[in-house]
């Protein structure tokens, strides 16, 4: 059996993609907020790194999981490794593919800006992809997924898109980061959740295993809770960040989703829903910029 391209772009996990399209957003607006201009190549560059990061990593995980077992009874999208669609050397090939095009691209980036302290970034940004749930000892595995997540796909790639543009970080810059990681963790979080049963039967103790049903529920929640409440802190100098609570009618069904609906395959729509999410809100904080700027 040889999976068709359809079922590699399933495997490919696009609805994970806005965790990284909203960080390059929100980095290029807190860029816009020092120099009054973007920068759309280094912008698009990043944006290119983090979407072969994240779908090295979803194959990188599909190839570490299946080959453990992990993905042998589970409920949720499609995956090559597990279900036998594709040889795991395949899968793993296509994820060691996106890495050493990730990196490639993100040199020309560093190189192109003189950002050269993000060299050894976007080593450890590739190293963490791999080691999520690959090698020995895999850290998603240790409940330390959600750690890396909020990091490289909240922090690194916020301010690394922010800095390569402006050659300088902003308070805009840091709470926008924390921001959008928080709702990318919130992700990985949902996810988590519709897999504890069986990730705890392989042993895979995810912070959601660890923390147990009921308080990995309310924690899906007050992240996102906390992502939208923190550009608030900003008002004084930037009026229009209001706009973020604009956010909030859209996590209303996610949130009621993930606290009152125990069904394992309810949770499939939250995760696109929070995907969602993360993209509004690199939206609105974007448009709160342009408007602080526009009206100055």
């Amino acid at each position: 059996m040889v999976a068709t391209i359809a079922q590699w772009v399933e495997g490919a996990r696009l609805r994970t993609l806005p965790i990284v399209i909203a960080p390059v957003i929100i980095g290029t607006a807190a860029a816009v907020d020092t120099t009054g201009k973007p920068a759309w190549l280094e912008a698009i560059l990043a944006l290119v790194v983090g979407l072969l990061l994240q779908v090295g990593v979803n194959y990188a995980n599909d190839y570490s999981d299946g080959i453990r077992g992990t993905d042998d009874v589970r409920v949720g999208p499609l995956r090559l490794t597990g279900s036998g669609l594709a040889k795991p050397t395949t899968v793993r090939n296509a994820a060691f593919a996106c890495f050493g095009l990730a990196g490639i691209v993100g040199a020309f980036l560093v190189v192109s800006t003189a950002s050269w302290p993000l060299l050894l970034v976007g080593l450890a940004a590739i190293f963490a992809a791999w080691g999520y749930t690959g090698g020995k000892n895999p850290y998603g595995y240790r409940g330390l997924g959600e750690v890396f997540v909020f990091i490289f796909f909240g922090l690194v790639a916020t301010l690394g898109t922010a800095y390569t543009q402006a050659h300088q970080l902003t308070l805009p810059a840091y709470i926008g980061a924390v921001g959008t990681g928080l709702i990318a963790t919130a992700l990985l979080m949902a996810n988590n959740i519709r897999d504890i049963p069986t990730d705890k039967e392989v042993g895979k103790m995810t912070l959601a295993v660890r923390l147990g049903d009921p308080a990995a529920r309310i924690s899906y929640v007050m992240m996102l809770t906390l992502a939208i409440l923190l550009p608030l802190v900003m008002v004084s100098t930037h009026a229009w960040m209001w706009l973020v609570l604009l956010t909030v009618p859209l996590c209303v069904l996610p949130s009621w989703t993930v606290l009152r609906n125990h069904e394992p395959g309810a949770l499939i729509p939250v995760l696109k829903q929070t995907g969602i999410i993360n993209l509004v809100y690199a939206a609105l904080f974007t448009v709160a910029i342009v408007m602080e700027l526009a009206l100055a």
